[in-house]
């Protein structure tokens, strides 16, 4: 919403807040649900692996071993990006809530900033190494295409994050600079 220099804030600033509410709110039980889903198809690779080489392609691969073990190494790191997805949703709640509260320049959403920008950075690195692994399992007769790898956006978004992160932290050191003259 534009607004101009002169015109007053209006009471309800966003409509899209209890929206962005909601969806990080059903984002986070199908993070788990997800997680609950690749959990169960790891542990069924180990329990029935003849049928997990059907069923990638790779049963008569001369490196099928190695497909399978790299499959795994796959979804296990996936786990952990999953497990992290969960601290950076709760701390975008938890900044939706400040901002719906009327007060978003908050010591703490500065933390919250710099912490998702932490699990940004870490999830870009377990891309990287899961679109590695993909690569090294890859055979000219059977490929891995996965969405793994080096993001340039996702790189962006790390720095973007760490510098909204200190602007946060700008924005409340200068509010209670202004706080402490009144």
């Amino acid at each position: 919403m534009i607004r101009w220099k002169d015109e007053p804030m209006p009471k309800d600033r966003s409509a899209l807040l209890p929206i962005a509410y909601v969806t990080l709110r059903i984002l986070i039980v199908l993070n788990w649900v997800f997680f609950a889903c690749v959990l169960a198809l790891l542990s069924y690779t180990f329990i029935n692996e003849a049928w997990t080489m059907k069923a990638l392609g790779v049963a008569d691969a001369p490196n099928a071993g190695a497909v399978l073990v790299g499959m795994r190494a796959i979804a296990a790191l996936g786990l952990v990006a999953i497990a992290l997805n969960y601290p950076l949703l709760k701390r975008l709640l938890a900044i939706v809530d400040t901002v719906r509260a009327g007060d978003p320049f908050v010591a703490e959403n500065a933390y919250r900033l710099q912490a998702i920008a932490w699990i940004l950075l870490a999830l870009q690195l377990l891309s990287i190494v899961i679109g590695g692994i993909g690569k090294a399992i890859s055979t000219s007769g059977h490929e891995f295409h996965l969405d793994a790898g080096f993001s340039l956006n996702g790189w962006l978004a790390v720095i973007l994050t760490f510098i909204l992160a200190r602007v946060f932290a700008e924005g409340t050191l200068m509010r209670e600079d202004l706080e402490g003259m009144v």
